[in-house]
């Protein structure tokens, strides 16, 4: 199924997964008459986190369990998804800034080691939309968006160096003690 062909959910739709879960995100005092178009995206996100804090809350973290909880996770995923490596790249990358904003909630001046995660996950943005314009023949498309990937590696190295100095761990430093 490729997103063009999918037939899109209705707010309402979502809101009924929602309520299903025990999850419902549209305060019926301010919309008596229950969500509207405009609260789709909204609703879809709520969902969506709420699919997270249920798989969150059923993986296991430690052994074998935990990577089999990981991969049984990742196989429904791939059903839904289905065969097209276009869409599951799209797909990823949507994720990939999602988690870039959320890391990144706003705040003028990040944490070192946010602002290292950050770098990592659009160094991850970067490189999959530099293999996509390579696939597409965008050589200057490619380009920038290695230099995009290029600038974030260097900004994980210096976010990364930045708290290995606040905590008086940086490298080298044992070298001039000694």
């Amino acid at each position: 199924m490729s997103i063009s062909n999918a037939r899109p959910v209705t707010a309402e739709q979502v809101y009924a997964a929602l309520a299903a879960l025990g999850a419902e995100s549209v305060d019926t005092k301010v919309r008596p008459e229950g969500p509207r178009d405009e609260d789709r995206l909204h609703l879809l996100g709520s969902l969506l986190a709420r699919t997270e804090l249920e798989i969150t809350a059923a993986t296991r973290l430690a052994g074998e369990e935990g990577i089999e909880d990981v991969l049984d996770t990742s196989l429904g995923w791939t059903d839904q998804v289905g065969p097209d490596p276009g869409l599951a790249v799209n797909v990823l990358t949507n994720r990939l800034h999602r988690t870039a904003m959320q890391i990144s909630p706003g705040a003028e001046e990040l944490s070192r080691g946010r602002e290292a995660a950050f770098a990592a996950v659009m160094t991850a943005v970067y490189t999959l939309s530099a293999q996509l314009h390579a696939e597409h023949g965008d050589m200057e498309g490619t380009r920038r968006a290695l230099g995009g990937a290029e600038e974030a590696v260097i900004d994980i190295l210096q976010g990364m160096h930045d708290l290995r100095a606040a905590i008086g761990d940086v490298a080298g430093q044992e070298d001039a003690e000694g």
